[in-house]
């Protein structure tokens, strides 16, 4: 009877242990994986100092085109550590199968701290658009339009994401400069409804949680509604049970990347 159990504890060892080391692995690899994102300083034209970080396509060749990813992070991320700021799309962006199908390069600028991508109130049931990018903002879209630039970028294979205050910032941007981008996926943001048709031609899949506080989804909701009345066709996820950080089922979508990379601007 001691034996058995002196055998159980033993087993129960092993596995406690191998558990332990798959997950010390798991972490190594995801460690490794954010190294990938290389890092740089961007000098806009405004003479703000951005931080970025680039991750280039798996097994890069420069003499093919790919597309581009760019990220709006969100309020918790502003800073100029160029670190916290691929936090959340690292899931999405270093998935192992997306990098192998979907070669492609992600561009994620940082916002510094007190600053915003949009100046909106983010609880706000509504807010106006204004003809006046934030100083952020300018800054990130001289960046991406850099990066096409130096990059063998497919210009008809731009796509854009955000969450939070990234997600305000994801209808902002394909509103103010729709002919850039063949897709969006925005993530608990909002826009101003009475600009809808400027974007009812660009695929669109924004996603929420029902629980949000922080961003209400009724702001998710009203664009939708909106854009359905114009004729459009933007996909819609809203999850029940969710809150605030509705990005971490939004971005472990298995078909959110098959998706987004079959868009092609017209």
């Amino acid at each position: 009877m001691e034996k058995n159990k002196k055998n159980i504890i033993f087993i129960i060892f092993l596995l406690l242990s191998a558990n332990i080391f798959a997950q010390s692995k798991a972490l190594t690899n995801i460690l490794l994986d954010t190294v990938q994102f290389e890092k740089y300083l961007f000098s806009a034209s405004n003479d703000i100092k951005m931080p970025f970080r680039l991750l280039k396509p798996l097994n890069y060749d420069s003499t093919k085109t790919y597309p581009l990813v760019i990220f709006y992070h969100g309020a918790g991320e502003r800073g100029t550590d160029n670190e916290i700021s691929i936090k959340n799309i690292s899931p999405f962006a270093l998935n192992q199968q997306n990098r192998k199908k979907y070669p492609c390069f992600v561009l994620v600028p940082q916002c510094d701290k007190g600053q915003k991508w949009v100046n909106v109130t983010w609880d706000a049931d509504a807010h106006t658009f204004t003809d006046t990018l934030t100083p952020y903002m300018r800054a990130s879209v001289d960046l991406l339009d850099e990066i096409i630039k130096k990059y063998p970028i497919n210009q008809k294979k731009i796509y854009v994401t955000g969450l939070s205050m990234g997600g305000y910032a994801t209808w902002d941007v394909i509103t103010r400069f729709p002919e850039k981008f063949a897709a969006a996926v925005p993530i608990c943001g909002g826009a101003d409804e009475i600009q809808a048709d400027k974007i009812k031609n660009i695929p669109i899949w924004a996603f929420h949680g029902a629980k949000d506080t922080t961003v209400k989804p009724l702001r998710s909701r009203n664009i939708i509604a909106k854009l359905r009345k114009l004729g459009a066709k933007p996909l819609y996820t809203e999850y029940p049970e969710v809150g605030h950080n509705s990005w971490k089922q939004a971005y472990t979508t298995p078909q959110l990347a098959k998706w987004l990379f079959k868009q092609n601007k017209k």
